[in-house]
């Protein structure tokens, strides 16, 4: 390959990269969810007003709020998992594994509880209302960690969303980061509770 053809093959890498990148970044923010989903304010928002990066992402359930909830209810380190990338998460040494039974001792969430990302990483309870929202956060109100269920017909739209405070660049590009590898997380973990709801329905 010549000089000349070479500047021009990194040229129109480089192009598209700067067009990729934004347009990945932005549909990994919201994944399944509609306009008007990322749109609406939803419980927890005002937890952190001044958010510098949101994500909004959703499913479809052939089930109702009721078993929905069920599933939702039991996540943690130390309950029911996460229902995602068992394997990825223990490659970090985060000792989880997701369950594929319901269970009594996981079904009770109250605010104050301490739902365990990790070891010694916990988000704080501040809305569980069943069937219909659970509001996590970190102790600081970084972060927040929303679901809404609402309920179409005897199927259920489960939203998640994600708001990370910003104060400062560097705080900006972590969260963008964790926001990256949030959204195969995510995934994994919405999927993984529609497809348990579903068998459960």
């Amino acid at each position: 390959m010549t000089p000349t053809r070479r500047a021009a093959a990194l040229g129109a890498a480089a192009t598209a990269a700067v067009v990729a990148v934004p347009w990945a970044r932005a549909r990994a923010r919201r994944w399944g969810a509609t306009d008007d989903e990322v749109a609406v304010r939803m419980p927890g928002d005002d937890l952190v007003p001044e958010a510098g990066v949101v994500a909004t992402r959703a499913v479809t359930i052939e089930a109702t709020p009721e078993v929905v909830w069920q599933w939702l209810v039991q996540i943690g380190q130390d309950r029911g998992g996460f229902y995602s990338y068992d394997r990825l998460e223990n490659l970090l040494g985060l000792k989880i594994r997701s369950a594929n039974t319901l269970e009594d001792r996981w079904q009770d969430l109250v605010p104050g509880d301490v739902v365990r990302l990790a070891d010694k990483v916990g988000l704080d309870v501040v809305v569980a209302e069943p069937g219909f929202v659970l509001v996590l956060a970190a102790p600081d109100n970084a972060f927040t960690w929303s679901f809404a269920l609402r309920d179409c017909h005897g199927r259920t739209r489960l939203v998640a969303r994600e708001r990370y405070a910003t104060p400062n660049p560097a705080v900006r590009v972590l969260s963008e980061v964790t926001s990256l590898v949030s959204a195969v997380m995510t995934r994994g973990m919405l999927l993984g509770i529609r497809d348990r709801a579903e068998r459960t329905a």
